[in-house]
């Protein structure tokens, strides 16, 4: 019994109790989007939904007890299995309803794995390790050098799928990390900057799909490009028809959004929800990272640090990026909203992510003051 109340004692519950009930909305909404569109013999999503928040919540807490510094170390390891798994999905990849990215795998009992996700994780291990080993030379010149080249190594293999989304998030991930572990801010922009000039080259030299230009032009020509615009329209639909205080959920009169359950769950939790409580779940998303980023502050060494800093880089441009295409200030780019959204590898890998987070937590001891 002692030993289990100092478990309980040296678990983030806070932090476990915000993410719970986030995936408790998401299974719920999930549900009302089933029963609204008559598909409750095709639950499936549903059930996965379900399955995967529970998996994933027991897989956080088991990650917990693992040191940080020993997933840190052995970085070679985990890499060089999801950079295997990337070349794998080059090969027999392929793309789910809904998508045109080869990105997942196929395993069995209808099942699918997307290794882009599990490489985020890997990632931020192995950058932490990097940073934590260079950390008494970290803006000379051969050490970025050596950073920007170890950190473009995943990017590559983004890229390679043709995941734009995913390869924004991996940006924005890193750039955080980047930042937090002391690398200079005129360095950072130059960076920026040099990707600022070659976006246009790329669009002008045609590397750009002419889907992916025309989802963008659509947010500055939503007339001309009403096909291509017309989810997203759907969805700032939900949104407003929801007022202050929202429909609820279930109601027969729920605008039908394209793939609600999907990159649009934040349409229809607002649509059932209203202002008010949209507020609400935008603030537990906020606490959230709020948590993560405490959990940062307390962390003894900079590897734990940057560990969570990668983890809030990850789900704040997802939520910033999801939450843009909702509301038609971002072009669709295949970015869910963390553990809102359906998919069951995103749900798991997210709270495996969470786990790292509860790991720093369990092996920080809280200050005295």
């Amino acid at each position: 019994m002692n030993h289990i109340k100092q478990i309980i004692k040296e678990t983030d519950l806070v932090f476990v109790a915000i993410c719970a009930t986030c995936s408790c909305l998401s299974v719920f909404s999930m549900y009302a989007i089933f029963q609204h569109m008559s598909l409750m013999d095709t639950v499936r999503p549903v059930v996965v939904q379900l399955i995967a928040s529970l998996i994933g919540i027991v897989r956080a807490f088991v990650i917990s007890f693992v040191d940080y510094k020993e997933l840190c170390e052995y970085w070679k390891f985990h890499f060089a299995l999801c950079v295997g798994l990337m070349v794998l999905c080059m090969f027999i990849g392929y793309a789910p309803p809904g998508t045109t990215n080869k990105a997942w795998i196929e395993l069995p009992f209808g099942m699918s794995l997307q290794p882009s996700e599990l490489l985020k994780i890997s990632t931020v291990l192995m950058l932490a390790h990097f940073f934590e080993r260079h950390k008494n030379t970290m803006n000379e010149i051969n050490t970025i050098v050596r950073l920007v080249c170890v950190a473009g190594v995943p990017m590559a293999f983004v890229a390679i799928q043709k995941d734009m989304g995913t390869l924004i998030i991996y940006a924005i991930m890193i750039s955080c990390m980047f930042f937090a572990a002391g690398i200079s801010p005129k360095i950072i922009g130059r960076c920026f900057a040099a990707v600022s000039v070659a976006f246009p080259v790329l669009w002008f030299t045609d590397k750009i799909d002419t889907y992916q230009k025309n989802r963008i032009l659509g947010l500055f020509h939503p007339e001309e490009y009403a096909s291509v615009m017309w989810q997203q329209n759907m969805g700032k639909i939900s949104i407003g028809s929801g007022r202050i205080f929202g429909k609820g959920f279930m109601v027969d009169n729920h605008n039908a959004t394209p793939l609600a359950y999907n990159d649009f769950m934040f349409s229809f939790i607002a649509e059932c929800l209203g202002f008010v409580g949209t507020v609400r779940v935008l603030l537990l998303i906020v606490f959230m990272w709020l948590r993560i980023l405490s959990i940062a502050r307390r962390s003894i060494d900079a590897q734990g640090s940057l560990v969570c800093v990668g983890v809030f880089g990850m789900l704040m441009g997802q939520t910033f990026i999801n939450i843009g295409m909702n509301l038609s200030l971002l072009p669709v780019i295949g970015v869910t909203l963390p553990l809102f959204s359906a998919g069951g590898t995103s749900v798991i890998v997210t709270y495996c992510a969470m786990g790292l987070v509860l790991s720093v937590a369990r092996h920080n001891p809280k200050n005295l003051f």
